[in-house]
Parts: C-alpha cells; structure tokens; sequence
C-alpha cells in the first residue's frame, strides 16, 4: 500500500450486495471518511442510490458519513 492508503473490508447489505455482487470486499482506498468509501464503491459498482437514501456503521457502530475511516475498519453500507 502507498502513504495515505488504507484497507477497508467493506460489507454490503441489501440493494448494494445486488449491485456488488459480493457480500463484502477489502479495498485498498486513500479515504478520509466514510462518505469517501461509499462513492468509491458506489462508482466501482454502479450504483445510483444517493447518500442520502442509505446508512452506515463502521466496526458495527453506527455512524454518519462524515465519521473518520481508519485503516483496517470494517464499514457496513
């Protein structure tokens, strides 16, 4: 991985394992934020479902798209 990059293991639910394919996949991702890790994925699969329209929870807590992602946290969409 380069400076900046994290591993996130993403799990799908619903309407996105759909669009993905797959329950759950690791990305290597330069993200901030769980917002960032949602377009990216968004885009990798697409998706149009907007932000708005869907919830989150990093290490299964809930949380808002604008908490922070750390490398190696699982983030559940």
């Amino acid at each position: 991985m380069t400076s900046g990059t994290k591993a996130i293991t993403v799990r799908y639910f619903a309407m996105f394992r759909e669009h993905a394919g797959v329950s759950e996949e690791t990305l290597s991702i330069t993200a901030e934020t769980a917002a960032d890790v949602f377009e990216a994925t968004r885009d990798k699969h697409g998706s149009a479902e907007p932000l708005a329209h869907c919830k989150v929870a990093i290490n299964d807590q809930m949380a808002d798209w604008e908490s922070l992602v750390n490398d190696g946290d699982d983030q559940l969409i």
